[in-house]
C-alpha cells in the first residue's frame, strides 16, 4: 500500500457507476471539480482507468469493530449460536484495553481500505461490562485512521438499556463523549412492552443529541419478535422519516406474509433504512432447525420491491459470531445475491447499489458521488460491470481518499500452462 498527495488529479476514461459513457473525472484539494481550462492549465498527475468500473468508494454502514479479530484470544464457540457468542464476548469485554481495540479495529480498516471501502459506520458496545471503554477505543481509532475513513460510531446497548443497570447514562455519556448515532437492541429485553420503552428512550437521546437512530431489530429466529413494528410507528410519530435505520430484522423473514406485508408497508411510510447482514446471518440463524433450514436473513427482494432503501454490511470479522471476513464488500455482495435469489441483470445491479449509493444514503453522506463538489473518493476495479466484479471477486486497482491514492494493487497472478 502506497500513499501519494496531490491537488490535482484527472483519472481518465473512467466507466463509473450510474453512468453510461466512460468519462474524466478531475479532482483538486479532496474534492470533484470541472475540468475546465483553469484546471488543466495548473498541471496535474494522471490515472488512466481505461474504460474500467470506477465507484465513489465503498460504504460499510454496519460492522462492530470493537470486537472484530477477538477470536483470537477467545475460546471456540461449541455451539455455535449467537447465545453462546455474546456470553463469550462478556469474557473478553472484561480485559478490553483502549491499545486493543485501537490495534485490532486498525487492522480491519487497513483491509477495509485495501478493498475500496472509504466509508463506515460501527456499532460499538454501551453496558456496564465494557463501560465507555469500546467509545473509547473507537474514538481513538477514529483519530487515528481519520486521513484514509470515515468513521461513524454508534453507540450500541447490545444487552438491552432496561435490563443493564446503569446502560442508560452511559448511552448518554457515550454521546457526550462522540459518538454520532443512538443505537439500540430492543428485542434483548424483558417483555415487549419493555422493548417498547427500549425504542422511546433511544428517540429521546437522539433528539437530545440531534443525532440518526440506528439499531440492531428482531436479530432472532423467532416469529414472534416484532419490535420492527413498534419502531416503525415511534419513527412515525416522532417524525424521524428518513433518520432511522434497522440492522437484520431476520424475524421479519419468519412472518405470515399478512403481518409481513403490513409492517413492509409501515417501514415504507417510515423511510427506515434497512441492512441485511447476510454473512453472520446465514451461519447463525436457522442453526438449530431441523430440515429445511431457514436462510436467515431479512426479506430483501420485497423490500426492495416497496422501495424501501436497503443496504448490506460487512458486520463481524473473525470475532464469536463469525469466524472468517476480510471486510469486502464484494465478497459481501457475492453472499447477498446467493442469499436473496438476486440473479436477474437488474438485480444484480441492484446488489451494486447497496455498499454504494443505497449504503451512502443510510448515513447520510452528503458529499458522495463524483459530481463537481463531492468528496473525491474513488475505487477503480479490475472489472467492466457489477456482475464481473462480483463474479471475479475484482482487485481493486486504486483506491482514492480526498484526492490521494491510498491505496494500489501490486500484484499480478500470471497462468504458465497452455492448452497444446
Amino acid at each position: 500500500m502506497s500513499q501519494s498527495q496531490s491537488e490535482n488529479i484527472i483519472v481518465r476514461d473512467a466507466l463509473v457507476w450510474g453512468k453510461a459513457d466512460p468519462q474524466d473525472l478531475a479532482m483538486q484539494d479532496g474534492k470533484y471539480v470541472q475540468k475546465d481550462d483553469a484546471f488543466l492549465n495548473a498541471g496535474f498527475n494522471e490515472i488512466e482507468a481505461s474504460g474500467k468500473l470506477c465507484v465513489p468508494a465503498f460504504v460499510d454502514p454496519h460492522i462492530h469493530l470493537d470486537k472484530v479479530l477477538i477470536n483470537e484470544s477467545v475460546r471456540v464457540n461449541e455451539t455455535g449460536t449467537l447465545t453462546e457468542a455474546i456470553e463469550i464476548i462478556w469474557e473478553r469485554k472484561k480485559h478490553y484495553t483502549v491499545d486493543d481495540i485501537v490495534d485490532r479495529a486498525g487492522r480491519v480498516i487497513m483491509s477495509a481500505v485495501s478493498n475500496g471501502v472509504t466509508h463506515i459506520r460501527t456499532h460499538v458496545d454501551v453496558d456496564n461490562i465494557g463501560g465507555l471503554l469500546p467509545v473509547q477505543g473507537l474514538i481513538e481509532t477514529r483519530k487515528k485512521y481519520a486521513d484514509i475513513v470515515d468513521l461513524q460510531i454508534v453507540a450500541f446497548p447490545q444487552e438491552g438499556i432496561l435490563q443493564n443497570e446503569g446502560a442508560a447514562e452511559l448511552m448518554k455519556k457515550a454521546m457526550e463523549l462522540g459518538a454520532d448515532v443512538v443505537g439500540g437492541m430492543p428485542f434483548n429485553e424483558k417483555s415487549l412492552d419493555d422493548s417498547a420503552k427500549h425504542i422511546e428512550f433511544a428517540f429521546n437521546l437522539a433528539r437530545e443529541f440531534d443525532a440518526d437512530i440506528d439499531m440492531h431489530v428482531d436479530e432472532t429466529d423467532d416469529p414472534t419478535a416484532k419490535t420492527l413494528e413498534i419502531l416503525a410507528r415511534q419513527t412515525i410519530a416522532n417524525d424521524c422519516q428518513g433518520r432511522v435505520t434497522a440492522g437484520h430484522t431476520c424475524a421479519l423473514a419468519g412472518y405470515t406474509t399478512d403481518y409481513a406485508d403490513e409492517v413492509i408497508q409501515l417501514v415504507k411510510e417510515a423511510q427506515i433504512h434497512m441492512i441485511t447482514n447476510p454473512a453472520t446471518n446465514l451461519m447463525l440463524q436457522g442453526r438449530l432447525d431441523e430440515q429445511p433450514k431457514r436462510r436467515g436473513i431479512t426479506r430483501v427482494k420485497e423490500l426492495m420491491a416497496e422501495g424501501i432503501n436497503v443496504s448490506f454490511g460487512q458486520d463481524c470479522v473473525k470475532d464469536t459470531f463469525y469466524p472468517f471476513g476480510r471486510e469486502d464488500p464484494l465478497e459481501i455482495a457475492f453472499l447477498t445475491a446467493h442469499a436473496a435469489h438476486l440473479s436477474q441483470p437488474d438485480e444484480i445491479n441492484q446488489v451494486f447499489d447497496m455498499p454504494t449509493h443505497n449504503a451512502a444514503r443510510v448515513m447520510r453522506l452528503k458529499n458522495y458521488g463524483t459530481e463537481p463538489g463531492c468528496q473525491a473518493d474513488l475505487v477503480i476495479l479490475d472489472a467492466a460491470n457489477p456482475a464481473e466484479a462480483i463474479t471475479k471477486q475484482a482487485d481493486k486497482n486504486i483506491v482514492i481518499k480526498r484526492g490521494n491514492i491510498i491505496a494500489e494493487m501490486e500484484t499480478h497472478r500470471k497462468i504458465l500452462w497452455s492448452p497444446k
